[in-house]
């Protein structure tokens, strides 16, 4: 029988968990002036009048204003000299308040007017008649086509160079808050091998998973919860029509937690009761391509070399060095942030160079069809020295947790 999985209950492995997120210390008023500051330094070295924030993860980063995006337009200009300026629906304005953590003017427009005309005003009183504006990447299209066309002499550009900019390189507040989200989750994905037992379904997982969070301090409980067994293991994101579990057999089990609105997102493989000799042969395999990628991962080395490092080890145990399978099927990571994936990515190709302070995923899937997937999935943040996990990686196929 694998070490730590399975033999305890629903009931006594949510008695053991404990409130965890005590000394957490939120984003300061400070903090927020500082991403302001450097992405008008951004703004200025891309040539860039005017940055549009939509509602969402952006304005939530250089604001601390946490609002949902809608079909109305909520959000704010920042302009190249630091100022910014809500636009924000009249009857939404009070709410609004409450919430708004950098303090600045609110410009408010009626159900019947033009938000993006609103826009227009706003440049004009700025006298900004031309240049380049930049539309937060995660507009949707209605939002960034109204501004365009009512702002016609205006050159419009994508603001990720901006935004991501800012957001790729965590302080070392918003690692510490990561770091405690990621205590969280390890300590919950423990506790759900534990529960383990033949026949119990993926319901029940998840339900438990959601529970244990909540009992850890996290109110949200999962911000989501992915959990398989058997041959649907070898389906990165799931299935429509999950099976129970059985004697023997493999599970994956990835999910996270949000924790001042930071993300963890951790996945654990292993099997249930004993595992083949097949199954042996990947796992060992997933944990060296996992360290391949993890100690490639060095300041200044483009994230595509990442990438390439874990398909290097794949193809060195015969297994295709593209996305073939059996293989890996996907990018090796992705940075997470504010959103579960954001940038920088470990994909093929890309020329991000690592920076102090990313973080990212190590997540180097192996899929073989018809039999099973595992995947363990840590992630690291870059410090000056090189790459260092908030969670320490899965240990041996008998013993996953380390116990």
């Amino acid at each position: 029988m694998t070490i730590g999985v399975g033999g305890s209950s629903v009931g006594i492995e949510l008695e053991k968990i404990e409130n965890r997120i005590h000394n957490v210390k939120s984003i300061q008023l400070n903090e927020y002036s500082e991403r302001i500051q450097k992405a008008v330094r951004l703004m200025k070295e891309h040539s860039v009048k005017v940055l549009y924030l939509n509602a969402g993860t952006n304005l939530y980063y250089f604001t601390g204003t946490l609002w949902s995006a809608s079909e109305r337009m909520v959000g704010a200009l920042l302009f190249d000299d630091g100022s910014l300026e809500y636009i924000v629906p009249k009857f939404e304005e009070g709410t609004f308040k409450k919430y708004m953590k950098v303090q600045s003017t609110i410009n408010c427009w009626e159900e019947h007017e033009s938000p993006y005309l609103l826009i227009s005003k706003l440049l004009e009183d700025k006298n900004i008649s031309d240049g380049s504006i930049a539309i937060d990447e995660s507009s949707p299209y209605f939002l960034a086509d109204g501004i365009s066309k009512a702002n016609r002499s205006f050159d419009f550009i994508n603001a990720q160079q901006v935004t991501a900019g800012c957001r790729m390189q965590k302080s070392k507040n918003e690692i510490a808050i990561i770091q405690k989200a990621k205590d969280i989750t390890i300590e919950v994905q423990k506790a759900a091998a534990r529960i383990l037992r033949p026949g119990i379904t993926v319901g029940e997982v998840v339900d438990f998973v959601n529970k244990a969070h909540i009992k850890a301090g996290i109110v949200s409980g999962s911000y989501f919860c992915i959990v398989l067994f058997g041959d649907d293991t070898q389906y990165p994101h799931g299935v429509s029509v999950p099976q129970p579990l059985k004697e023997n057999e493999a599970v994956i089990i990835d999910t996270g937690c949000k924790l001042e609105g930071y993300l963890s997102d951790i996945t654990r493989s292993y099997a249930y009761g004993e595992a083949s000799d097949v199954y042996r042969t990947f796992w060992n395999l997933e944990k060296k391509t996992q360290q391949s990628a993890f100690e490639a991962a060095q300041i200044g080395s483009f994230c595509g070399s990442v990438d390439d490092a874990a398909r290097k080890t794949l193809a060195e145990a015969g297994l295709s060095s593209d996305y073939n399978l059996p293989g890996l099927p996907h990018r090796v990571g992705h940075g997470t942030g504010l959103d579960i994936h954001e940038y920088p990515y470990l994909v093929r190709g890309s020329e991000i160079k690592l920076l102090e302070g990313m973080v990212i995923s190590n997540e180097p899937m192996i899929c073989v069809p018809g039999k099973f997937g595992i995947r363990h999935e840590d992630h690291f943040y870059m410090t000056e020295n090189g790459p260092k996990w908030f969670t320490t990686p899965m240990q041996s196929v008998d013993n996953p947790f380390g116990y």
